[in-house]
């Protein structure tokens, strides 16, 4: 995992552990369908926290955002 920014790190500090573990392992891939993001990175949406990595499947560019509430 790496941090574009701090406020992106602030706002997935504030998830529980048990909700980013089922954030990050469900993530759709066009070619695998659901998945787990692997090497990704946390960025600050306009919507949220942003997701950017890789399908631990099949390598493929994946992303997950991850509304505010």
């Amino acid at each position: 995992m790496s941090v574009i920014n701090f406020k992106a790190i602030q706002k997935w500090g504030k998830i529980p552990k048990n909700i980013k573990e089922l954030l990050v392992n469900n993530v759709f891939c066009p070619g695998c369908g659901v998945t787990t993001i692997v090497e990704y990175s946390i960025n600050v949406n306009k919507f949220g926290v942003l997701l950017e990595g890789k399908c631990k499947k099949c390598g493929n560019e994946v992303a997950r955002l991850v509304e505010d509430e």
